[in-house]
């Protein structure tokens, strides 16, 4: 991994939340949370919690017994996640999901949203995951499917490669896209201790209000705008609306469907 693939500060959370969250984040966070409904009452843990999506949708959806601690390694995007959101029975904590700062056998489920491919270490993450959770409890985390499944994360990610041909920038493919081979998934799971691994290939659709939405939250909300910026940083705002005009060729100008595809995966202690 670069240097920069986890680096979500400055704006990026600020235009993650307002140009990814509904378009892409959403649908997925409502998947998983209604994955937990069976959870009455006990202690979830979420990792990599970024600005709060999956928090919200949990305790939108989840008893009020149920005590949510949302974790994150970037402050930044803890203190945003923390604006959206102010309920009695969730906690926030800056943590590194490789090394959690909890006892053992501490929580009925860890739940982690798009987050496991920036792990540099996987199997330190999910060793940790199993190691907090009760027995009986569970793993549950999505990954992106394939970029080709993906084709508004796709068209984005090739305008920026093409606009530096010597040098393309690809933190799309190589991070959130890069880890959705489901037998490497579920060997790295049970190599980390998990016996019981299920995988379900989750597809949804959002709408986009227009290109612009997602070009922006892409080139800008993520950390391919690192990327863009240690190549040219005057020609974010260029690259931007390069994204904007090669997605109006592919879905138009106006508003689309924005297909997605996604692996959830449950893992058992």
């Amino acid at each position: 991994m670069s240097a920069t693939d986890a680096a979500f500060k400055g704006s990026i959370p600020t235009v993650y939340e307002q140009y990814l969250g509904p378009l892409l984040f959403e649908p997925f966070a409502e998947d998983l949370a209604r994955r937990l409904t069976d959870v009455p009452q006990g202690r979830i843990l979420e990792t990599a919690a970024g600005t709060g999506i999956v928090t919200r949708a949990l305790a939108k959806t989840l008893q009020g017994q149920v005590e949510i601690t949302a974790t994150d390694l970037n402050q930044a995007m803890l203190d945003l996640a923390q604006s959206r959101l102010e309920a009695p029975n969730v906690r926030w904590l800056q943590a590194d999901a490789q090394s959690l700062p909890f006892e053992d056998a501490s929580f009925d489920a860890v739940v982690c949203q798009f987050g496991v491919m920036f792990f540099p270490d996987k199997l330190s993450g999910y060793r940790e995951a199993l190691r907090v959770l009760k027995p009986g409890g569970r793993f549950l985390f999505n990954v992106w499917n394939s970029l080709d499944l993906n084709p508004v994360s796709r068209v984005v990610s090739e305008t920026a490669a093409k606009a530096f041909p010597d040098d393309p920038p690809r933190f799309i493919e190589r991070v959130p896209f890069g880890y959705f081979d489901p037998d490497r998934i579920r060997g790295e799971v049970q190599q980390a201790g998990f016996e019981n691994v299920e995988i379900d290939v989750v597809d949804k659709v959002s709408r986009a209000p227009s290109p612009r939405e997602p070009a922006v939250g892409l080139c800008q909300g993520t950390p391919l705008r690192a990327e863009i910026e240690a190549r040219a940083p005057e020609r974010l705002e260029e690259i931007t609306a390069r994204a904007v005009e090669a997605l109006s060729g592919r879905f138009g100008a106006s508003s689309f469907e924005n297909r997605m595809s996604a692996l959830v995966v449950t893992a058992w202690r």
